[in-house]
Formats: structure tokens, sequence, C-alpha cells
């Protein structure tokens, strides 16, 4: 086993290092800190190598928009460009996509039945209209899960994500290296960074609760998300790398069932035994989806399926946590930074719940 990590941790609007070789990893892994960027690293890091399980992105909300693409969409080709040059005899590219590719997804209006729409008009969003609406009648939009076939990428982290799943089924197709993308959903669990209050809702939140703070939740809380384990997606993962059927697949990653923030927050409190009431400031970031929740069908069929349920996520995440020892909460540096470069917005006048 070789692992690649560049060991930095998104802190701030700054990128630091975690230190050293986590402690948490086997004693017989092979490990190499560094860039997949770097040619010279992961044409050492690829020699021998069986199966690549590409889990390496930059993500988050910040303006970074040419890093997305040349960590996740370069770094991709990089891969693929070694492994044909060296002729490396890997057998299975299993690559880390993620639910932002859809963008809104699907949604079903009783006049026009299924439709996909753009990102929410930012006039609406400053006048506190969460709700997706009809593009065609004005309607609200009702969501309904939404299959692998209906990518609408939007944001610059979303399209460099997209690009990084077609760089790889088409070069895999074309140099006949079986490839599969997963795009997983909110994926949480122990170990999720402590540092980064951009994502990473059970961080995030429970930090705050931590520290006797409230959860500040943006909107109304009543935007929807699929909330999958890392075990789960690490399962999952492991499945498509030994199924041949998987290969040159696009799957959906997740439990297909849609918990709001308020219900997140509130499963949270009761795990962790602080019931806290959440601050709601009538404010909103900019790229937030307001529901999405993935068609996880096609992966069933396979025979894969989540068995995780949140509130045994949340169980696993607050042993770790409590396990850390104190933590200072990061989020109001954190929602400065976004104030001040604009991706957190406030609402002009009363918002509509």
């Amino acid at each position: 086993m070789r692992i690649v990590d560049n060991l930095e941790t998104f802190h701030l609007g700054k990128d630091a290092r975690h230190g050293s070789r986590p402690p948490w990893l086997p004693s017989d892994a092979e490990f190499l800190e560094g860039d997949v960027q770097d040619r010279a690293l992961m044409t050492r890091a690829l020699a021998g190598v069986d199966i690549v399980f590409h889990q390496a992105a930059h993500q988050g909300l910040l303006p970074d928009f040419s890093r997305f693409f040349h960590v996740n969409a370069a770094g991709t080709a990089l891969l693929y460009e070694l492994i044909v040059e060296k002729r490396y005899p890997v057998r299975k590219v299993v690559i880390a996509s993620s639910q932002a590719v859809y963008n809104e997804g699907l949604y079903r209006c009783a006049q026009h039945n299924i439709l996909q729409p753009d990102s929410r008009p930012l006039e609406r969003m400053e006048r506190g209209l969460w709700e997706v609406s009809c593009p065609h009648c004005g309607q609200e939009l009702s969501p309904v899960a939404t299959p692998e076939g209906r990518a609408n990428p939007q944001t610059m982290y979303a399209q460099s994500k997209f690009a990084q799943e077609r760089i790889g089924l088409y070069l895999g197709r074309l140099h006949r290296i079986p490839t599969v993308a997963l795009r997983y959903a909110i994926t949480q669990g122990p170990r999720q960074s402590l540092h980064n209050a951009y994502s990473g809702v059970c961080s995030v939140f429970a930090l705050r609760l931590a520290n006797s703070r409230p959860p500040v939740i943006y909107e109304d809380g009543r935007q929807t998300r699929d909330y999958i384990f890392a075990g789960d997606v690490a399962e999952a993962s492991l499945f498509v790398a030994e199924r041949q059927d998987a290969d040159f697949g696009v799957f959906n990653v997740g439990t297909g069932q849609a918990t709001t923030v308020l219900e997140f927050v509130d499963a949270l409190s009761r795990v962790m035994g602080r019931p806290v009431e959440p601050v709601l400031p009538g404010a909103f970031r900019l790229g937030d989806v307001r529901h999405f929740t993935p068609d996880v069908a096609r992966l069933g069929r396979l025979g894969w399926r989540a068995t995780t349920s949140l509130e045994e996520t949340l169980r696993r995440y607050v042993e770790w946590l409590e396990a850390q020892g104190p933590v200072a909460d990061p989020f109001p540096e954190a929602e400065a930074t976004m104030r001040r470069l604009g991706v957190l917005r406030e609402v002009a006048g009363p918002t509509h719940r």
C-alpha cells in the first residue's frame, strides 16, 4: 500500500500543514508527502501500483477558481499521462467525484413535470426567497432524487470535478485503463478536519456545540442534503474496485435519504447532550444548492448500499472528537473571511421561512 498526501488542511483561508505522517495509517503503508501536481512524485507513487483510489482534490467555497482546475482536473490528467507513458500495469482507477456536479438536481413542477433548474437567482436569495421556483410558471418546485445522467455543474469546484470525471473516463477507455467515477454525497465521520469551517458540517456544528456556542445556520435551515458515513464511502470504493461490471461507470454514493440542516443539528445536539437552539441570521452563501438527494439505485443494482444511520455516524464522530481534547472554534474567523470575500451575503429585508 502506498499513500500520497500533501498534508495540507484548509485553515481560515490559508493552507497549513498537518505536520507529519498521520498516526492512524497502517504501519506497513508507504507514505509519500507531496502534491498530485508534482510529476516526479507521482511517477514514484504510481510505480508498481495495482489499483489507484484517487481521492485528492481541492475543495471549498472561497474563490480559488483556478486552483480547482489545477488540482482536480490537471492533477487527474497527469495521473493518466504517467500511467500511459510509463506503461504502469494499473488495473483500475477509482475517482472520487462529488454530488456538486448536479448543482440543484431534479425538481418536479405541478404544471411542467420534471426539470433541472440552474442556480437560484441572486436577486431572489437577497430577498430571502430560498426555495427553487419553476423558470416557466414561477411555482415552487419539489425536489426529487437525481440519477447519474443529469449532471449540471455550475460552480468552479463542480466544473473541475466534472472535468476530472470526463478526463478519467475518456482516457481510461482510450488506453484500456478500467476507471470508475463515484459521486459522493455529503461525507461525514471521524478525522474530518477540525480546521475547515467552510465545509464539513459535522465538524463545524460539533465544534460550536463543544465550545458552548450555538450552531449558525444559513438560509432557513430547511435545505436538504444526503449525509453518508465515511466508512460507507470507503466500502463503496472498495466494492467497485473489484467489480468489472462497474468499469467506466459513474455512480452516486449516498443513503438516498434527505435530511434538513435543522434535523442534522437537532440530531447532533442529542448525540452530544447539548440542546442548544441554533442561530439563523438570515444570510446565505454563494453557490449553495437548496435541495439535493441522489438516486442510489444504480449502485444498488450491483449489490451495494449504505448501512450506517445518521445517528450512528454522528455518534462515531463525537466519540472521536471528544478524544481530541479541547479544540478552538474556527467558525468566527472563517465567517469573517467569507463576508470579506463576498461569499457570505446578507438578506435585504425580512426573510421568508
